[in-house]
């Protein structure tokens, strides 16, 4: 199965119209419904996102004959957007809610990683990865804290929980989040892809965390969810940056508008929640009618073949299953990288400006260590390990006539 870019038909933009009713569909449930049935809502909702905030910015220095284009693709996209979120559960919690974003970008940072063509492109997608595998940890010890809820109710089961490199060791001086670029001449489409999608789904988490973590009364959380954060804003300066700055902002929209196909492509190869598939379905062909739009004006402003930067059919979808195997052989290989600039080197060569400013931070202590502390996944949260064996002995003592 392959997707073609050029030749789908699309869904005129005319006929991409909503009701306030569509808008608001039916949740999913947090339990019944598949959790990548969460990570692909999650993941789209990031995308979407990502699409609007990409076409502000682009509309702000395009020409004003262009703006119209740009403003009836962006409502349409920012109705997708609200549709895709409004099918969150509704009785999910913010921390469960978490534990969502932390799966989603563990496990589609460990496919790209895995499929990511340019090797140096790839290291820079498996460093992402052991950061976010242990945030979900840290998330999980603040869930099982603050909820007293097993945060694998919501992973169900695909996602290890355990630590990754720890987020007190995260923190890094801007410079030692740089990464160094492909050449938009030379790279891979799905290089190119991958970083537009990465990006997008990080800036996401960023937003979020920065949105909900005032809200906690419990000072730890308070603390973990910006200390969180502000990884994630670390996390979009690596995805941002391995973009081609010589790429123009034309071509920047192609991509976009192709990653965008390309992830709802996936989405419907995957999906088993037929009220959901229809859904993709349906913004699949909403966003080849944007890609379409896109590659008009590509062609009649620069005077370029669309197929010069992204390619005119897509192989294979991004797969949504369990990477534990990958993960952990990442894990054990990698836990102990750091970076000095744009490298990746052992933990005895770290940049002494990541070592100050790291630190300078963690003065106070860290809250991903306190929130953690003692704590060891176990299934139904650490207490069941304190319940178990009390009833153990209790029906000891009955059985033995003590």
């Amino acid at each position: 199965m392959s997707l073609d870019l050029f030749h789908e038909r699309g869904t005129p933009l005319r006929r991409q119209v909503f009701s306030w009713k569509e808008l608001a569909p039916e949740p999913i449930s947090k339990l019944d419904d598949d959790a990548f049935t969460r990570v692909r809502l999650i993941l789209m909702h990031g995308v979407e996102q990502d699409a609007c905030r990409f076409k502000h910015v682009l509309s702000r220095g395009i020409h004003p004959d262009l703006r119209l284009s740009l403003a009836a693709i962006r409502r349409v996209e920012h109705h997708q957007a609200t549709l895709i979120n409004w099918m969150q559960p509704a009785d999910q919690s913010l921390l469960e809610t978490t534990i969502g974003y932390e799966q989603t970008a563990i496990e589609v940072t460990a496919y790209i990683a895995r499929v990511e063509p340019d090797p140096y492109i790839a290291q820079v997608h498996r460093f992402g990865l052991l950061e976010d595998f242990d945030h979900l940890y840290r998330f999980a010890a603040l869930m099982d804290r603050v909820e007293g809820k097993d945060a694998n109710a919501i992973l169900q089961s695909y996602t290890d929980i355990s630590p990754g490199r720890a987020t007190a060791v995260e923190h890094r001086a801007p410079a030692d989040d740089l990464r160094r670029w492909y050449d938009r001449g030379r790279a891979a489409p799905l290089t190119k892809i991958h970083a537009a999608l990465l990006a997008g789904s990080e800036y996401q988490t960023r937003d979020f965390y920065l949105t909900i973590g005032p809200t906690f009364a419990d000072p730890v959380a308070r603390q973990l969810y910006a200390e969180i954060a502000s990884i994630e804003e670390q996390h979009v300066t690596q995805y941002h940056s391995i973009s081609d700055p010589d790429e123009t902002w034309l071509e920047k929209w192609l991509v976009h508008e192709a990653m965008e196909a390309y992830a709802y492509w996936s989405c419907v190869a995957y999906e088993r929640n037929p009220r959901v598939k229809a859904i993709w379905e349906r913004f699949l062909d909403y966003e080849l009618e944007h890609l379409r739009i896109a590659r008009e004006i590509f062609e009649q402003v620069e005077g370029r073949d669309p197929a010069s930067v992204i390619p005119t059919s897509l192989p294979d979808p991004l797969d949504f299953v369990s990477h534990r195997k990958f993960v952990r052989e990442v894990l054990a290989r990698e836990v102990d990288l750091r970076t000095n600039g744009t490298d990746f080197v052992p933990l005895s060569a770290e940049s002494k400006a990541s070592l100050a400013y790291r630190t300078h931070m963690n003065r106070d202590g860290s809250p991903s260590e306190a929130v953690a502390a003692g704590y060891r996944w176990a299934p139904g949260t650490e207490l069941t390990s304190l319940l178990i064996p009390a009833a153990t002995s209790q029906l000891f003592k009955r059985a033995s006539g003590a």
